[in-house]
């Protein structure tokens, strides 16, 4: 009789187990799914390579910054693949928790999943064929928020934009980002795409990096806040030189009040797969 009480509270106790490893399964092999769908929309014609020539009405701080992170003769990228660590708050006001994502781009035309997973959520962004939308899901599995619609097309289209510093091709003229002048230090970056347009005021420090990115994004379904992302800390990655740290917060009532910060472990171009 103990021998089946035991049998049945192992059974009682294993079930739950054995139905979350499950769920996470199916959501990794789904997100699998997913970047292989994103990535076969990617074009395969020859690819164009930079040529210093095409800056020549390109902004002025602009123009340095393609000559710092851009060697002549780089092919324009068309995937690009990375993961990071770092930390990341679900609230303003809560703590830090710690952090690791990995994010999906096709850098021919804006499209991205992001997966962030933490000890006791995961947190799904993208951007895909014109809409935004968000999910968080508790111990990788159960959703709990899931959002779309316009604030999330254009707070997910923002973010690509401001990430495309991992992939700085996709911001040469001639395609779909367009500069405006602003000042020595910094110029407006314009994205249009499916009917829908964005902008961020870039900054440039005097290393000729691209070390801020201020927009007014959505903060929910109605509000529109300032949205401030940092960029540091640049290295040579596979022939580009890219920033290796980003922050990101909103700026309500003058304070700044970050909410992630990521530090890069590794970028990978021309690998149109996931992790």
């Amino acid at each position: 009789m103990k021998r089946n009480t035991n049998r049945l509270i192992l059974s009682v106790l294993t079930l739950p187990v054995a139905a979350l490893l499950a769920g996470r399964w199916l959501v990794a092999r789904q997100m699998c799914r997913d970047v292989a769908e994103l990535f076969s929309l990617a074009d395969t014609g020859p690819a164009k390579t930079y040529d210093p020539a095409q800056l020549v009405d390109l902004p002025a701080p602009v123009q340095r910054y393609f000559r710092h992170v851009l060697k002549p003769g780089q092919p324009y990228l068309r995937s690009v693949r990375l993961w990071h660590d770092g930390q990341f708050k679900t609230d303003l006001k809560k703590d830090w928790i710690a952090i690791r994502g990995e994010e999906y781009f096709r850098a021919d035309t804006p499209n991205y999943i992001w997966i962030g997973q933490t000890t006791w959520f995961s947190a799904r962004d993208q951007y895909v064929a014109g809409r935004g939308s968000l999910t968080v899901r508790l111990l990788g599995v159960l959703p709990i928020v899931h959002g779309s619609g316009p604030s999330f097309d254009q707070g997910e289209l923002l973010r690509w934009l401001a990430e495309a510093v991992w992939f700085p091709t996709s911001l040469l003229p001639g395609g779909k980002a367009v500069w405006s002048p602003v000042d020595d230090y910094s110029a407006t970056l314009t994205l249009t795409d499916q009917g829908l347009t964005v902008s961020c005021l870039m900054s440039f420090n005097e290393k000729d990096e691209l070390v801020r990115c201020q927009a007014q994004r959505y903060s929910d379904e109605t509000q529109l806040e300032t949205w401030l992302c940092r960029l540091s800390d640049y290295h040579d990655w596979h022939g580009l030189r890219v920033p290796t740290q980003a922050s990101a917060a909103w700026v309500i009532d003058d304070e700044e009040l970050p909410y992630a910060r990521f530090i890069l472990r590794d970028i990978e171009y021309y690998q149109p797969r996931a992790y």
